[in-house]
């Protein structure tokens, strides 16, 4: 019995191992996978104008009498819910993992055709995550990016819409395996690059300043907003929303 119970705890642990060591290549495969889908698809339609169809998007429009709101951006813009408010019609135009160049590059394409009253504007983190990857790049980075933003505000002004134009949401803590890529001067320029979006506020132009909302001790954002680095949970839309709707009653 004493020699065999060592080969029974060595026989467990080694199990143990192989079944830890197949997951783990499991979900290092099935994150390889989904990046090189993602790398993919941007190659075959760089801007996304393929994502939403251009025929669907009158049929969205159902009530002449309701103000529509296009929410546009990244994945930030596209996973807000649309909040309950009488008397609005909400369409979602948000891209996962575009950059500011890739929203400017498709406002025409999937905005301007639904004529919207309002257009609420969350874009630009996937610009200044790349910075701990290109430094020697990052003041071109920030200033392409504000150009960007800056331009689609000037193309929704043009088509008689207003914008409610919200800042940089502050970003989580980095998991262990995006630490090699990242720094602390990501933070920094969604500082910089929010400071800029203020001084864009004017007659057709409102700030809603979602940072703010958001952020916790330190500059990071609350815990309890967080999905993960980059992403919000239902707590954190519902904690916009309720701010949102103040916003847009205001404006209609």
């Amino acid at each position: 019995m004493k020699t065999e119970h060592p080969f029974l705890v060595a026989t467990i642990l080694l199990a143990v191992v192989l079944l830890v060591s197949i997951v783990l290549n499991y979900l290092l495969y099935e994150r390889g996978r989904q990046y090189y889908l993602a790398l993919s698809a941007a190659r075959l339609d760089p801007l996304g104008l393929n994502y939403y169809s251009t025929a669907a998007d009158q049929m969205e429009l159902t009530n002449s009498e309701l103000t529509t709101v296009v929410f546009f951006g990244d994945s930030r813009a596209a996973n807000w819910p649309s909040p309950d408010l009488e008397g609005f019609e909400f369409i979602n135009r948000g891209i996962g993992a575009q950059t500011s160049e890739q929203a400017a590059g498709r406002f025409r394409h999937h905005v301007k055709p639904l004529q919207s009253q309002l257009i609420v504007v969350q874009v630009g983190i996937n610009d200044l995550k790349t910075i701990p990857l290109f430094p020697e790049r990052k003041e071109s980075i920030i200033r392409n990016c504000e150009e960007n933003i800056q331009q689609i505000v000037r193309w929704s002004i043009d088509m008689g819409a207003k914008v409610v134009l919200t800042t940089i949401f502050p970003i989580g803590e980095a998991p262990m395996e995006r630490e090699p890529f990242w720094s602390n001067d990501v933070a920094l320029a969604v500082d910089e690059v929010n400071e800029y979006i203020h001084s864009l506020e004017g007659e057709a132009v409102v700030i809603f300043d979602a940072y703010a909302i958001l952020v916790g001790e330190g500059g990071a954002i609350e815990p309890e907003y967080s999905q993960d680095i980059l992403h919000l949970n239902a707590t954190g839309y519902e904690r916009l929303n309720s701010e949102l709707v103040k916003t847009l009653k205001g404006l209609k």
